[in-house]
């Protein structure tokens, strides 16, 4: 690992922490998502492991750039926009999987209901 130079780009802290909060609560809102899907009393098929895959995965890409800009080193430019857009690309994979398994309950393939 590099030491840090003087002349290596930051941002400002306060304009992290907006960033960590706006992920923590968009991650909490795909957390509950997820938590209400999982929770309904319909049986599972195979079909709903496709959508239930992208949802997981994109949740943890959320829950591991949360975990990145708590770091100490999320200050650096660099490592912020990193986290920015795997975030970026967490919450597309999460919004893939419920268009998936919204697709499943409209064309009727799927016993775990979305709308009702």
């Amino acid at each position: 690992m590099a030491p840090e130079t003087d002349d290596e780009e930051k941002i400002d802290a306060t304009f992290r922490n907006g960033s960590l909060t706006a992920v923590g609560i968009i991650t909490g809102f795909s957390l509950s998502f997820i938590n209400s899907w999982v929770s309904n009393p319909n049986d599972w098929g195979r079909i709903d492991i496709l959508p239930m895959t992208f949802m997981v995965v994109g949740i943890a890409l959320q829950v591991k750039v949360f975990a990145d800009l708590l770091a100490r080193d999320s200050l650096r430019a660099v490592k912020y926009d990193r986290a920015r857009r795997l975030f970026l690309i967490g919450v597309l994979i999460v919004a893939a999987g419920i268009a998936i398994a919204l697709a499943n309950d409209i064309l009727g393939i799927s016993s775990q209901k979305m709308l009702g």
